[in-house]
């Protein structure tokens, strides 16, 4: 699984032109499930994205984690993050997981992540045309691979 994680003031998701979800203060969190994931490559993350430091301090220095400062978590699926570009100029995903497999990781993912620390874990749609909304802050981008973690 890739998960790219944006430090965020606020982030939102729009389908069909209303509110879905939305959160203050966090983590919007990119999703992607690759074929061949399973719920042990859900849980290092899981277990990473809560408490990776890289929230300031009083002293401007990357030293809380989102549970630290209170904040929330948007997760949004994102099949595109599995995308292989090493070929031509369009990109193949055939190395994204199929739909159902997918489904099952993201909402499993979005279950273990509310039983974290975190204030709040808001979710988008799967498979819904999202429209996302985000006030980076920072900017600060970490993309975390499942098959990285211990």
């Amino acid at each position: 699984m890739i998960a790219v994680l944006q430090r965020v003031k606020h982030a939102s998701v729009t389908i069909d032109g209303a509110l879905h979800s939305k959160i203050d203060n966090g983590l919007l969190v990119l999703l992607g499930v690759c074929d061949g994931d399973d719920k042990s490559d859900a849980d290092k993350l899981v277990k990473k994205i809560p408490v990776l430091r890289i929230f300031e301090d009083d002293n401007g220095k990357m030293n809380l984690s989102c549970a630290d400062i209170g904040g929330e978590i948007l997760l949004v699926s994102q099949f595109t993050l599995c995308a292989d570009c090493s070929h031509g100029r369009r990109p193949s995903f055939t190395k994204s997981a199929p739909p159902s497999q997918a489904d099952e990781l993201y909402e499993y993912t979005a279950r273990m992540l509310k039983s974290t620390e975190v204030k709040d874990v808001k979710t988008g749609v799967f498979g819904a045309d999202m429209k996302v909304e985000l006030l980076n802050d920072g900017p600060v981008t970490i993309i975390l691979d499942s098959k990285d973690l211990k």
